[in-house]
């Protein structure tokens, strides 16, 4: 099972831990989104060799994105998350403007299929067909 990373090194990801933390909670969002915005952020971090955002931009969070679309195969409302963690962090915490919005190579949400039809025959004195939708 993989391990998953509680917590950045060194003083300057303690810094911009406490730092995402009273962001989050300035905007009033859950602890369960903080949690999930720092767990991203992290992986985010380790991903790329725990260099620090700043130094960082619109090419590494597409790394980053496809990564997870092309060797984790996460399902599209994961990339999103992650990425709306990662907007989070530029614009809310490191107050800086990214280039441009992050495209990168992104899974595809599943096509919802049709409805199935199923027979359904009634035995009476006449005979009748009729179709319904399976619910």
């Amino acid at each position: 099972m993989e391990q998953r990373p509680q917590r950045l090194l060194g003083q300057a990801g303690t810094e911009l831990r406490r730092n995402v933390r009273d962001a989050v909670r300035l905007k009033h969002y859950s602890i369960r989104t903080e949690e999930a915005y720092a767990g991203w952020i992290t992986r985010f971090i380790l991903f790329h060799g725990k260099r620090h955002p700043q130094e960082m931009g619109v090419p590494e969070i597409q790394a980053f994105l496809t990564h997870l679309a092309v060797d984790e195969h996460a399902a599209a409302s994961t990339q999103n998350q992650a990425l709306s963690a990662l907007l989070f962090l530029y614009r809310q915490v490191l107050r800086q403007d990214l280039d441009g919005p992050p495209g990168a190579l992104r899974a595809s949400r599943p096509t919802p299929s049709p409805p199935t039809c199923w027979k359904v025959t009634m035995t009476s004195a006449r005979s009748r067909n009729c179709w319904a939708t399976r619910t």
